[in-house]
């Protein structure tokens, strides 16, 4: 893909820390990163502040040292080629690569010379539930990304990482510029601007992955449960594990424990998961009786679906369908 120029421009000049490192300051400057003095593990505090995604130029000229970070780091390599070594792994990321690196983990990074642009996104983990509520419509693509997400990233102390060689894809590029050119303008709205591109960028590359070689049980988990999600969407009125299981040929004991050990939730969970949201879609666009439409989704006893629904949603189905004739 064609560089662009400008940016290119842009983001070759010498940041402040970089001038230091130029003038003979041969050590990182820890307190930049951190204020712990044992361990190097680097603070997103120090870079986050209240936002859940920031963008900064990683500095040139300088080995960095082995260290680890408690937020989730993407390294996207913008011009020339970068090397590092991930855990015990020597990874070399060539212009337009991209690795991104999940808590914990520790890695130590070869100097860049002076046409590597290296640009470094540090995003807090809260940053995905932020994709998974804005960006994914329908009980199917939320259900189904967010099994794709939790593959890309298990939110615990275990180090992963995962490479993307993305330089060939043109729409990786495209958002990649728009990223870099908010985070060089740093209007009033690159910040929200920054949020959704980078929503769009996770997106393309959970696409990507399926487009990788995967390890032989990924794939039959995806295919398992698109046929689990699939005939909840289209049977979650009266759907029950025995059906589904007939459907799978497979014994209920077997698909319950599939299940859950894939998706962390009970069958009875993703089911009523599905009828609160048709639930809360006919109560913004229809007309129906709270009656009407608890039958409508499947349940009987209409206390009980307003309990299930104020628990979900925080507010009895009576009072948010209040709060949207309002605004």
């Amino acid at each position: 893909m064609q560089l662009d120029r400008e940016l290119y421009q842009d983001l070759m000049k010498e940041t402040d820390e970089e001038l230091a490192i130029l003038e003979g300051n041969q050590a990182v400057n820890k307190q930049i990163y951190t204020d712990l003095t044992s361990d190097f593990v680097i603070q997103s505090e120090k870079f986050l502040k209240d936002d859940l995604i920031m963008i900064r130029k990683h500095p040139r000229y300088i080995d960095f040292p082995r260290h680890s970070h408690d937020y989730i780091e993407m390294n996207y390599v913008f011009h020339g080629s970068f090397q590092q070594q991930v855990a015990d792994k020597k990874i070399n990321l060539k212009q337009g690569d991209i690795l991104l690196l999940n808590q914990y983990i520790d890695h130590e990074l070869s100097a860049c010379g002076k046409e590597d642009i290296v640009i470094n996104f540090i995003i807090h983990p809260a940053f995905f539930d932020y994709i998974l509520s804005n960006l994914s419509t329908g009980f199917i693509q939320s259900q189904m990304l967010q099994f794709l997400m939790s593959s890309m990233f298990s939110y615990n102390q275990t180090a992963q990482f995962l490479f993307y060689p993305v330089a060939e894809s043109e729409r990786v590029q495209d958002i990649m510029d728009q990223l870099l050119k908010e985070m060089m303008e740093d209007s009033i709205l690159s910040k929200s601007k920054i949020k959704f591109l980078m929503g769009l960028l996770i997106l393309e590359l959970v696409e990507q992955t399926n487009q990788f070689e995967q390890d032989p049980s990924q794939t039959n988990h995806q295919s398992f449960l698109t046929e689990v999600f699939r005939y909840i969407e289209d049977n979650y009125q009266d759907a029950n594990l025995n059906a589904l299981a007939n459907k799978l040929n497979q014994t209920a004991y077997w698909v319950s424990k599939q299940v859950k050990a894939i998706t962390k939730q009970n069958f009875k969970d993703l089911v009523q998961e599905k009828r609160l949201l048709v639930a809360k879609n006919l109560l913004m666009y229809s007309d129906l009786s709270m009656q009407a439409i608890a039958e409508e989704v499947g349940y009987e006893n209409i206390s009980y679906f307003y309990r299930l629904f104020k628990q979900k949603y925080g507010k009895t189905p009576k009072a948010y369908k209040k709060q949207l004739m309002e605004e």
